[in-house]
């Protein structure tokens, strides 16, 4: 019984012999699957967060429904990363192929794939910015966004006068001139919106319209923003009393819609009754406003200083003198007049 018990022993150990070498390559492949992984792992993190081989900011406009295979085409292609593929391969295994947000860029220079990743994920765009002054009429500040080259589309109409908030507003390549219009108008509304009710008591007028009016007004009277509240109190303060705003930039409204009127007012038309907007005629407020006020002006007419003023005239600096009786107003006229006269010798 014993010698015929050999041949399996020897057979059984030949087995086991097989299932350790097995076992063997199976770990030694898995080690070498890791190795390879790992030193695959460690290249991709050196290769993402290697400086870029661009030398100066490159601005990059990723067209809307660009993938990643076309974006990251398109960054190697324009020279701002090395390998289009390893930038797909990291942005894939990050998981954020879907996050990836279209626009106009400016890439750093030499930013790394990781770096332009980032912003590319978080939509940090290049912005733009257009100025709407105050003062400027709604169909000056359609003109103005009409000249800006960045914004797109038309302007449906131009919107009435003064329901605009004049400001300086950003916006993306590609954003609508009506886009940045329609904000204008819902801002004024919030504005009047925030404004309005904390108005002081006892105001010569009963709507917001009218409050938009006349600051308005106060706006074209003025360039000094600290002479709005001044030129806001003798408006509110003559209207208490009866008295007309007569206000020279009202008449130039009546005569050329807020266009320049590249003179001085003549005698005839300070003294054309048929004109709507003459307030040295008309009493109270204009029937529209005559350009689109900034938030300083509604709030120096919503809340105007204590004042006991009634009349302004320039004082030849650029700003106004202030008076509260009519002769008082007389001098700093004729302090005025011989200051034109003077420059007119000049």
């Amino acid at each position: 019984m014993a010698e015929t018990d050999k041949p399996e022993k020897k057979k059984g150990g030949w087995l086991g012999r097989l299932l350790i070498t097995l076992l063997f390559l199976i770990i030694a492949g898995v080690l070498v699957v890791a190795a390879t992984l790992w030193f695959s792992w460690n290249w991709l993190q050196d290769e993402v967060a290697r400086d870029g081989p661009h030398r100066e900011e490159v601005t990059l406009a990723l067209p809307r429904g660009s993938g990643l295979i076309a974006i990251a085409n398109q960054l190697e292609s324009e020279g701002v990363v090395s390998s289009g593929d390893v930038f797909r391969a990291w942005v894939t295994i990050d998981g954020g192929d879907r996050d990836l947000r279209a626009g106009e860029y400016a890439i750093p220079a030499g930013a790394s794939m990781l770096e332009i990743y980032e912003l590319l994920r978080e939509g940090d765009t290049i912005q733009y910015l257009v100025t709407a002054p105050e003062g400027r009429t709604s169909a000056q500040i359609v003109r103005i966004l009409n000249a800006n080259e960045v914004l797109t589309g038309e302007i449906a109409e131009i919107p009435p006068e003064g329901s605009l908030l004049p400001e300086t507003y950003s916006f993306h390549r590609g954003d609508s001139r009506q886009d940045i219009l329609d904000r204008m108008r819902a801002d004024q509304q919030a504005l009047l919106d925030e404004l309005w009710p904390n108005r002081a008591d006892d105001l010569p007028f009963e709507t917001p319209q009218e409050a938009i009016i006349l600051a308005s007004i106060v706006e074209k009277e003025t360039g000094e923003a600290d002479e709005r509240p001044l030129v806001a109190a003798v408006f509110v303060n003559r209207l208490r009393r009866g008295m007309r705003l007569e206000s020279d930039p009202t008449i130039i409204y009546g005569i050329t819609q807020g266009e320049p009127l590249g003179r001085g007012i003549r005698r005839s038309e300070l003294d054309n009754d048929q004109n709507p907007y003459n307030t040295y005629f008309i009493d109270g407020l204009t029937p529209t406003p005559i350009a689109n006020p900034g938030r300083e002006a509604i709030e120096s007419v919503l809340n105007p200083p204590e004042s006991g003023y009634l009349f302004f005239v320039a004082d030849g600096t650029g700003g106004h003198a202030f008076a509260e009786t009519y002769r008082e107003h007389q001098r700093n006229v004729a302090n005025w007049r011989r200051i034109e006269r003077d420059r007119g010798r000049r």
